[in-house]
């Protein structure tokens, strides 16, 4: 399967609540994880980002998608 999303994380499906409308699906996440951030040049510069530093990151979305083949 192909997909354009980056922040991609294998798990297993360990519940499903379904909703009137929505469904609530909670995966669990083996690690470890490498997770893909697309940021702007000086937002890089600005925290003097450089191969080995400890950072956070720091997922903003209106959207987890799950995918199954």
């Amino acid at each position: 399967m192909k997909i354009s999303a980056r922040n991609r994380f294998a798990g297993t499906v360990e519940r499903v609540e379904k909703g009137q409308i929505t469904s609530s699906v909670k995966i669990k996440i083996q690690v470890p994880i490498t997770i893909t951030a697309v940021i702007s040049k000086e937002a890089v510069e600005d925290l003097a980002l450089k191969t080995g530093d400890k950072v956070e990151a720091i997922i903003k979305a209106t959207e987890v998608m799950v995918a199954r083949e």
